[in-house]
């Protein structure tokens, strides 16, 4: 893993703590590769063997090629997909919603994760080396954004921000005026408002 995506990697498996000690084979990305046409970013292949299949903080999905749910499939399906959405986008002059190609077209993006808002996430081949591709968020049909930093560093702001949220984030605030004190910190303590505490929930 290059030396500079060493801190975020660091801070986010401190994050999410010790994984539930999975054994992968060496061939179990070749596959995916040979489909991508490329290795794939080191941190993320090294997150995936590590961890596996699951969700980050409940929320962000990844998947391993060997996993319950194959990473490659779900590849080609976002491929497919996402391909047919730009194309009926492009027809419509709503090229903006849709700035980048999708694998397999050259320097399409390729897909590694969704959340549960139905976000989905790709990596951006701007370059010849894959730990210097950046992350492409396509929004739930709202266009997209780039993150300009590798998988690791986008995985640790995505649980920061979770972190980062006031106490009583996600609870209407007419409920202010008739919950005790007693039970707000019950909400909190059970995660049904505020911050969402890091964990790794494998499948």
């Amino acid at each position: 893993m290059p030396e500079q995506q060493m801190s975020a990697w660091d801070e986010l498996c401190a994050l999410l703590g010790e994984p539930a000690g999975r054994q992968r084979a060496p061939d179990d990305w070749d596959d995916v590769e040979r489909y991508v046409g490329s290795a794939l970013p080191g941190d993320f292949t090294s997150f995936l063997d590590t961890y596996g299949t699951g969700q980050v903080t409940g929320e962000l999905t990844v998947l391993h090629p060997r996993g319950p749910s194959p990473l490659l499939e779900r590849m080609r399906t976002g491929h497919e997909t996402f391909t047919g959405l730009r194309r009926r986008a492009l027809a419509a002059g709503r090229a903006e919603s849709y700035p980048y190609p999708f694998h397999p077209e050259p320097g399409g993006l390729i897909w590694w994760g969704r959340d549960q808002d139905g976000h989905e996430y790709f990596f951006l081949p701007r370059d010849p080396h894959p730990d210097r591709w950046t992350v492409v968020t396509m929004l739930h049909e709202e266009g997209c954004e780039t993150f300009d930093g590798p998988f690791s560093a986008f995985a640790l702001a995505f649980v920061r921000r979770l972190l980062d949220v006031d106490p009583y984030e996600g609870l209407d605030p007419a409920a202010l005026d008739f919950l005790e004190p007693e039970g707000l910190e019950e909400l909190v303590a059970t995660g049904e408002i505020g911050p969402v505490q890091p964990r790794f929930e494998p499948v």
